[in-house]
């Protein structure tokens, strides 16, 4: 029989099985849904299928659950980034796969982008979640950075700059093309993200 997997939590407890994905998981959609001021252990206990008891005695306040879901979300942001431009062998080809995985993103409705901005404006008040949101931005932007690096020695781009400012220029296009698409949903963005495209085509090479 196969062992019951466990994960490590940020202050160090391990919760066995399948448990601690299901719970952060659980606030990530409830925030992105209700907001951080209406995702409450009742609801997220009552949608992961664990008990209120459980999500105190392994996360003890709502922040510190939050701070796994800030760490969740830089996980899968990583992950997305990484396996789309992964066998691409041009700057052309690169830039396909990253506004294929941004077009995704807006695709999945408000959702995820008002998670993220939620918490972001939680960050301004709690110290602890502000540190994660700082370790958000700087894990995903490294990783893309990495992964341009590593097109540019193999040939695939000719970067314009370091890696690193052009994975900052690329987040904050998509940055900014988000919150527009937030503050006004039916607003055509096909020509703006035309010209973020041919933009960011620029700094690729």
């Amino acid at each position: 029989m196969e062992a019951a997997s466990t994960a490590r939590l940020s202050h160090g407890r391990e919760l066995p099985g399948d448990k601690a994905p299901r719970i952060v998981e659980a606030m990530r959609t409830s925030v992105a849904a209700r907001g951080i001021a209406g995702s409450t252990f009742d609801h997220v206990a009552r949608e992961a299928g664990v008990s209120r008891g459980l999500l105190h005695y392994y996360f003890g306040t709502k922040e510190r659950l939050l701070i796994e879901v800030v760490r969740r979300e830089s996980d899968l942001r990583i992950d997305r980034y990484q396996e789309a431009i992964a066998g691409a062998d041009s700057p052309d080809a690169v830039l396909d796969a990253l506004v294929r995985v941004f077009e995704d993103f807006l695709g999945e409705g408000p959702a995820p982008a008002v998670m993220f901005y939620e918490m972001m404006t939680l960050s301004q008040r709690n110290d602890e979640i502000a540190a994660e949101m700082v370790e958000l931005g700087r894990r995903t932007r490294t990783h893309l950075a990495d992964a341009l690096a590593a097109k540019s020695k193999a040939g695939a781009l000719a970067l314009r700059t370091d890696p690193d400012t052009v994975a900052s220029f690329l987040f904050a296009l998509a940055d900014g093309i988000t919150v527009r698409r937030l503050t006004e949903p039916h607003f055509d963005i096909g020509p703006v993200m035309a010209m973020a495209t041919a933009a960011a085509r620029a700094v690729l090479g």
